[in-house]
This record gives structure tokens, sequence and C-alpha cells, in this order.
């Protein structure tokens, strides 16, 4: 039939093999396979068609290297068609996952069987599109609305079993089953009992009051949820058309709605986070025979939140865990926040009493240091002071193991001055989780002056293995995260004492995007943690005083944030419901005059310029450092760990959305409007802007 799609006849039943490694994607060199089975099997003397895969699955989507690119004949909805109308009893045999038009195709069968491992799903909206061969009109026939519009727009896969509970699947196999030969059984059952050719784009389907209802609020809830994004919203339509349009026309607006959203710079932006995801993982210069040491014993210093959530991570992935803190009570705590955590997911229904009591069991805590002598890796998650954190790998040093890996978990502290308090700084590096640590998925991983390729590729392997989305980070004050926050929260504060409110602040960012403003963010974190760091700072590392000088006036009236009920909101005391307070107003105005700022209006248009052109500007400097190892990095980052709107992208793919020679020239324009001192354009950011490239083009050029 094609390179990677066979066709033969056993037993009178006619069997298609897919064979694309390594997840089975619908090329065009499958489309064509399995048009060519098709017309075969119509005319043979085969009673029945079964689909399989070879490998670890069934289909499990598109081919995304076609994306963006000129259509190849034949389209998959040209091909799904024709398994639509095929004249022969059809069944799909599901193993691995069945995932966007992997499952499309299955549902165009007559019949679906799976493996009792195999799960399903329709995950293209986190991709900024929507299925676009009949998965929004076939879904809601075989599941209902309910059902299709919880698949569809979560992007979630299902599990086999519930999938056959949703009428998704029609048939599990027997656990262990081969799966060719339970397909073969299950086509003979339906065969020996004239199953009918069940289409799923001829069954019927109903659209009540209470279904519209459902849809409508499914609408307002996923505009809060998805902060703008636009495929959600076309999915709605197209799940509203299956209910009442006859199937042609809603499949006539899914593909009309698929091309929009294949244009639409928000799938642009989700796509390019796709592959920036998977390319961050890879370390530039790394041996491809390094070997990463294995972790299977790790201690973690510190029982607070941040070290309970580390602790947690690792617990759930099976991993053992000795949880220090050099208090009875401290341990105490810790171990009753742990526990506390745990319930919560039990009670909500992400984790099983089963699992959670596991993964508790993995978790032991001890005020000793010596307890740690034979771990593989050890996590110090204690207060941001250099000095404490030397004190801490002094003992390491001397307790842990030879080949023990010694991370700290330091958001701004220099890494290297910590590795040099130890006799094996090459077995030292950084380890940044983000709060809370139990559910953020960014690691940031530094990379000091000596860390070896080995423990650099076992911390990979590790972020990996606990679910986490690794960035590799150089050695500088903040990382790549902070570095660039220091930049957004200084134009956050300037933007307050020129004129703007706190709620103008945030409802811009948020409306633009951004999962919380910059001052709700403060008041969550606690106004207190940044003034403390300030105080350990000359004046000449503070900058700026017009950019602290607020939140300093509001810790020392006792405004700290949430956990004090007010800071630059006030909060309700039951519902941490936030509401303006004119006495912060009093404040920011007594700021201005005090530093000499004469407020004026401030547009929504200008705050998120200047907060976002903050960012980038300072993103091309740590481009041009080397702290971070290229663009898309950048972007992970601020996608996993700042709540920076996924559908833009990250900074830097912003950047190239909006032209670098425009970011070059807007922040020009603050430099000369605003101050010389924060706003020197980066070398890389005028560069790329004097040869009309961008940050994109640029990584392309190193890479070649």
């Amino acid at each position: 039939m094609s390179e990677t799609v066979s066709y033969s006849i056993e037993d009178d039943i006619g069997i298609v093999r897919i064979d694309n490694p390594p997840v089975n994607a619908l090329s065009q060199s499958v489309r064509s396979g399995l048009m060519k089975a098709l017309e075969a099997s119509s005319s043979d003397d085969s009673k029945a068609l079964i689909i399989l895969c070879e490998g670890r699955t069934f289909i499990a989507g598109a081919d995304i290297t076609e994306f963006g690119k000129p259509p190849l004949e034949p389209v998959l909805g040209e091909v799904l068609q024709r398994l639509d109308e095929h004249n022969k009893l059809t069944v799909a045999a599901l193993h691995g996952t069945a995932l966007g038009g992997g499952l499309e195709t299955a549902l165009c069968c007559h019949y679906r069987c799976a493996d009792t491992s195999a799960r399903v799903g329709l995950p293209e909206v986190k991709l900024g599109l929507l299925p676009g061969a009949g998965g929004t009109q076939r879904t809601p026939r075989l599941a209902g609305l309910e059902t299709a519009l919880e698949l569809i727009t979560s992007g979630q896969p299902m599990a086999a079993a519930k999938a056959l509970d949703a009428g998704l699947v029609d048939h599990l196999l027997a656990a262990g089953q081969d799966l060719l030969q339970g397909a073969k059984d299950y086509t003979r059952s339906l065969l020996d009992g004239n199953a009918p050719l069940r289409r799923a784009s001829a069954l019927p389907i109903a659209f009540s009051e209470q279904d519209k209802a459902t849809l409508d609020a499914a609408r307002k809830r996923l505009q809060q949820k998805t902060r703008g994004e636009r495929a959600p919203q076309r999915i709605i339509d197209c799940l509203e058309a299956a209910a009442t349009r006859p199937f042609e026309e809603g499949l006539k607006l899914e593909r009309s709605l698929f091309l929009e959203c294949m244009s639409d710079p928000q799938s642009s932006a989700l796509r390019h986070l796709f592959f920036a995801e998977r390319e961050a993982a890879k370390v530039n210069g790394l041996a491809k025979d390094t070997r990463p040491l294995p972790v299977e014993q790790v201690g973690i210093i510190g029982a607070g939140t941040m070290g309970g959530g580390i602790a947690m991570c690792f617990a759930n992935a099976g991993i053992a865990v000795t949880l220090i803190d050099n208090s009875p009570e401290g341990l105490e705590r810790g171990l009753g926040l742990i526990a506390r955590n745990y319930s919560t997911s039990v009670s909500r229904g992400r984790l099983s009493e089963e699992k959670s009591a596991a993964a508790q069991a993995l978790i032991q805590g001890s005020t000793d240091y010596t307890s740690l002598a034979n771990v593989d890796l050890v996590i110090e998650a204690v207060f941001e002071n250099l000095e404490l954190k030397q004190t801490v790998f002094r003992q390491l040093d001397n307790i842990c193991k030879p080949g023990a890996i010694l991370a700290t978990n330091t958001s701004y502290q220099d890494v290297n001055a910590i590795a040099a308090v130890t006799n094996r700084p090459q077995q030292v590096l950084g380890l940044h989780f983000f709060s809370p640590a139990n559910v953020m998925k960014l690691l940031e991983i530094v990379r000091a002056d000596h860390s070896s390729d080995e423990i650099i590729a076992t911390a990979m392997a590790v972020a990996k293995r606990i679910g986490k989305v690794p960035v590799l980070a150089g050695v500088c004050y903040g990382f790549i995260g902070n570095r660039m926050l220091r930049h957004y929260q200084r134009e956050a504060q300037l933007c307050l004492i020129e004129g703007a409110t706190p709620a103008q602040i945030d409802s811009a960012m948020e409306g633009w995007g951004m999962a919380m403003g910059p001052l709700a963010v403060g008041d969550l974190a606690g106004l207190d943690i940044g003034y403390k760091a300030r105080q350990a700072l000359s004046d000449d590392e503070k900058g700026d005083p017009k950019s602290y000088r607020v939140p300093d006036l509001l810790v020392e009236q006792g405004r700290l944030g949430q956990k004090a009920g007010k800071g630059y909101y006030q909060y309700d005391p039951e519902t941490r419901k936030r509401s303006d307070d004119p006495a912060v107003l009093e404040v920011v105005e007594s700021a201005a005059r005090e530093l000499g700022v004469e407020r004026r209006a401030i547009s929504a248009e200008e705050i998120v310029s200047r907060l976002t052109c903050a960012l980038i500007n300072e993103g091309a400097r740590i481009l041009e450092e080397g702290i971070a190892q290229r663009p898309g990095d950048i972007d992970a980052v601020y996608a996993y760990g700042y709540g920076f709107p996924r559908h833009r992208g990250g900074p830097m793919h912003l950047a190239d959305t909006l032209g670098v020679k425009q970011v070059y020239k807007t922040v020009c324009h603050y430099r000369d409007t605003l101050s010389a001192d924060n706003w020197q354009p980066s070398a890389l950011l005028e560069a790329l802007a004097n040869s009309d490239d961008s940050f994109s083009g640029w990584q392309a050029q190193r890479q070649a």
C-alpha cells in the first residue's frame, strides 16, 4: 500500500497494519496507504476490515511537521470520508494512545475495540487548534454532548475503560490478550451476529434547553480559565453545530474553523511552545554517551512549604525521600502540611487513597543530617541567605557519599559561591523549583562553573521522571526567570507611582492574558519577602527608588499582602477576594510627592507594552550572555513558571510576533522619554532589529 501501511487478508478478514514509528503519525505516506488499502478491501473477498498499528501505540495524531505547509494529497478529511463510507464492516484495534487524528480515524470505523491500557483523546486545543477531521461532529454523536465538551476542550486523554462507558469504545480486550487476535475474535463475533455497519455520522443527537445552557456556561467558564484563547470558543461553536445542524453542515463548519485556528497567531504560539518544551530538555554540547546517575534516594533540607512540596514531587514519582529540619517542631509542621496537601488531593479526586498512602510512606522525617549519608541527591531548600546555604553545604560535603549530587534550590544566590565551600564542586548545581513545588511544572537547572556533564544529564533525567519541564540556566542573579522578573516588576512599580492604580495595572495584564497581575502576585507571595531582600542590597543594587518606595511604605505600615489581609488590596478574611483600598492610593500619591513624580494618566496599552518590552529586552541580554541556551528556553520558563499566557508563546516569541524591529523602536522610545538607565536596548535586540531578523532566525543560524 505504501512504505508505512501494509494490507493482507487473514481468515477472510482484511488487516491494515500501520507502521510509522515512533508514534504512527498520520503522515502523507500513512494517509495514502490507508486510501489504497480501503480501495483494495472494497473489491476483494474479505468480509471485514481491521485497522491496527505496529509498535507502542495506535495513531497518536497528525504529523505536526506538516503544519503550516501546503497540504499533501490525500488530505485526512478525504481519507476519513472514504473510511466512513466503506462497504464492509470496519474495526479499529486500539492500543497505546489514539489521539487527535488517530481517534478521528477510529471514530470513522463502525466499531472500536481496545487494549485495557489504551487511552483516547482529542488534544488539539493544547496547540490552539480543534479536531479538523470530524472529531467535533462524531464524538458527541457517540458519547453525548457533555462528554464531548470535556474531552475536546480539556485536551486530556481518557482511559479505555472510561471510553467504553462513554461509548467511544465498544469492546475491551482481555488483559494481556494479543491485540491482533483479540481484534479478530471481536470482529468475528460482529460478523456472526450480523452487526450493522454503524456509522457515527448517521447517529442522531439530542439538543435540549439544558444542553444549550451547558454550552453557554462552558463558554463563560472557558473564557475565564483560558484567558482569551480562541480555540475553546470555536470548539463550542462546532459542538453546537453537531447538535443543531445536519452532519455535513457541521463538518463544513468544523473545517472552516479549523483553518481559522491554523492561521491564528495563537496556534502558532502554542505550537512554538510545544517544540520549545521538548527542545529545552536538550543540553547543547553534552556528549551523546553521557549517562545519568541513578537516583533512588533523595534528601531535602528544610521542611517548610518549598521543601515539603519538593519532597512530594519525588514521592509522587516513587522515589524515597528523607526530609530534614533543624527542629522537631519544624519537621512536624512540615510533615503535617504534606499530609494535608495529600488529603486535599484525595478529596478533590486528583489522587486515590492508595496512591496518597504509598507516596506518604516514601517520605521519612529526621533532624539528623547523618541520615543523608547514603542519598543519591540532596536538595537544600533553606532561607535565601548565602552564608546559611554555605554552612549547609559544608555539612553535606562531610556527610554525603562521594557520588552524591548536592543541589541548592536558591532563587537568586550565586551557585558558584555555594559550590566553592565543598570539596566536590563538580557535583554541585542549582535545582530551582517554583512554588508550590508539587504543582508548578518548571524546574530551572542551574549549571555552575564546575558542574559536570554527568550531573547535568542526571538533573535533566530526574526532572522528566518527576514530571517537570527542565530548562538549563547559567549562574547570574536570578538566573533566567527571576532576573527578567525584576525588570517586569520595576515597570509595574513605575507605572504605579507615575499615575496608575493597582487595579489598573493588574487588570491590564490579566486582560492581556497573564494568570495574575504583578501587584496581586506580590500580595500573594508577601511584600515582606522583597522588603527583606532589599535590606541586604546597596543603594546601587536596589536601583531607582521610585521602583520600590511604595512597597517599602506598605510593608512598614503592616500591609504585607494576603497573609495580613491587606497589601496593595484589602482581602476578605473568608474568601480572600481582593478589593480596592483608598488608603493604598494615598500611600502611592505620598511617595510620588516625596520623589518628585508628577502623576499622569497611564493607559492599559502602555502598561502592557512597558512590562512585556522590559521582559523581552532583558531576555535578549540573557541570550547575549549565554545564561539561556535558546530563545525558546526563556519562553518555556515564562509559560510554565510565571503565568505568561501560553497563547502568546512566551516573551521572545512575542517579540518575533510583534516584530523585533518594532520592539527595538519601542525600547528606544522608552529610553528617550522615560529613563535612559532603565531602557538601554540590549546589543542583541539592536543587532536583530538592524538586520531585520528575529529571535527564531538568530537561533536557526546558531544551529546551522
